[in-house]
């Protein structure tokens, strides 16, 4: 479906619109102009016919209006031919000779008005397959109240409006062929018309993508005044000002990992010393007082949160830095997993479902360090027992670790990895440094190979709990991606 649109949008792009709108317009405007000539043209042509064949034939039949009545045949024959070669003279059952009219190209409504009216007639009919004018004329007589009335002698005569036809044909022809040329036209001026329009929309476009693709230096070059020249400076602008604040942002950023990374470096030394004299007190707190050997295992315990703080600290300065890097090697997966478990005490806590022969190419530290920090994370917030399971296939290695807790509400499920983040905020502190996911994720994503990028993932199990997935690339190269 997302195809299908993204398919539709390019085929019904703004070019296409815009040149659909021009021949719209033009095939309209053409249309209409063309009809409106045309009806005129028709008209014109029609009307010309009737008046050279009608006007004459009525001065023609002018001439028996004092014809007395009831007329002779010859009187009927001679109107017919004054008429027309094609005319027949009608007075009651009478009829005009030597004729081939057909009476029945005179429809109905035409004689009866031709009986009962004072006005010549004309209808165009098809007459066996031709076309044809039926002219129908009255003979009037001069009344003694000095009026003109019908005689009851009609004269119906056929006119062939062939060459009125062709001419007509021939106007439609033409408007056909101007409009279809108009219609050309306009394809032509909608394409020039859409190049200038959209060349510097396409500019904008690439500029556009330029900035999203970290480049805030790309700008419009701006020409004229119309518009688009003040898009281009309005874009211009704005493209300085984002340069400018995410400068100002990235050297704070710069300067926080800087001040982080040194205040770690610097507190290393001391930390080295004071975990020295924290190993003695742990020795000698059996031998000291109640409120002194408490003292002394509080700031044993507290030298170790530290100790574990600044190392994480400078483990993430390092991933902010891109100096993190990864030793790569080919390990039994399963085998790895067991040494962290085994060296931090945890394998009867754990059930694990570790396959033997995994051999994947990994950084085993790092390794260790994921799976220490699930680990720890399930044990210490969920509730037993924890699960862990392997998978794998040729492209990746799966490692899920599962606990039976109450899970992770769902407002803090988008902020697992977040570093320091803490899901209850009436706790102060921790025994944790607030890191331990976010390097977790760090070091997962930091596997990564071509298409196929390292992820670890956070989620709710139906049945309860929490469960965390981790998915790896099965070989590496020795660069990272």
């Amino acid at each position: 479906m997302s195809r299908l649109r993204r398919f539709l949008g390019v085929a019904w792009g703004l070019r296409p619109r815009l040149v659909v709108a021009f021949v719209l317009i033009a095939a309209i405007s053409a249309a209409a102009a063309s009809g409106a000539i045309y009806v005129a043209a028709r008209r014109t042509i029609e009307t010309d016919a009737t008046n050279s064949v009608v006007l004459p034939m009525i001065d023609r039949m002018k001439q028996w209006t004092h014809q007395k009545l009831p007329p002779r045949q010859d009187d009927l024959n001679g109107m017919a031919n004054s008429a027309n070669s094609d005319a027949i003279a009608i007075y009651q059952d009478m009829r005009s000779q030597n004729s081939y009219f057909d009476m029945s190209a005179v429809t109905p409504e035409m004689r009866d008005e031709m009986r009962n009216g004072h006005a010549v007639l004309w209808q165009r009919i098809d007459y066996k397959g031709l076309p044809m004018m039926v002219v129908g004329i009255p003979i009037l007589a001069w009344q003694t109240d000095n009026t003109w009335k019908s005689s009851g002698l009609e004269v119906y005569a056929l006119v062939s409006m062939s060459d009125q036809q062709t001419a007509v044909e021939e106007l439609a022809t033409s408007a056909w062929l101007y409009g279809s040329l108009a219609a050309l036209f306009a394809v032509i001026v909608a394409l020039v018309a859409a190049r200038g329009v959209l060349r510097p929309v396409r500019r904008l476009g690439i500029t556009a993508r330029q900035l999203g693709e970290g480049d805030l230096s790309a700008r419009l070059t701006v020409r004229g005044n119309d518009e688009m020249a003040e898009l281009a400076r309005t874009f211009n602008d704005t493209a300085a000002a984002l340069e400018q604040h995410v400068g100002q942002l990235r050297r704070m950023e710069a300067d926080a990992r800087r001040f982080v990374a040194d205040v770690s470096h610097e507190l290393r030394t001391p930390l080295a010393a004071m975990t020295a004299v924290t190993d003695v007190l742990d020795e000698e707190a059996p031998q000291l007082g109640d409120d002194a050997g408490q003292a002394a295992r509080l700031v044993s315990q507290e030298t170790r949160k530290l100790t574990r703080l600044v190392e994480d600290l400078m483990e993430v300065s390092r991933f902010d830095a891109g100096a993190a890097k990864l030793a790569l090697d080919d390990i039994d997966v399963a085998s790895a997993i067991g040494a962290t478990l085994r060296a931090r005490g945890w394998l009867g806590r754990v059930h694990a479902e570790l396959p033997a022969g995994v051999i994947a190419r990994l950084d085993p530290r790092r390794l260790d360090v994921i799976v220490a920090n699930l680990v720890g994370n399930a044990l210490k917030h969920g509730a037993p027992p924890v699960q862990m399971r392997l998978w794998a296939n040729h492209d990746w290695i799966e490692l899920r670790v599962a606990d039976n807790g109450p899970g992770l509400p769902p407002e803090v499920l988008p902020h697992v990895f977040d570093r320091f983040y803490k899901a209850d905020f009436s706790r102060a502190r921790s025994e944790g440094s607030g890191l331990g996911l976010a390097i977790a994720w760090e070091n997962a994503r930091l596997h990564s190979v071509g298409h196929l990028h390292g992820s670890l993932e956070a989620a709710n199990r139906p049945e309860g709990g929490a469960v965390f997935t981790l998915r790896l690339p099965r070989v590496m190269d020795e660069e990272p991606v």
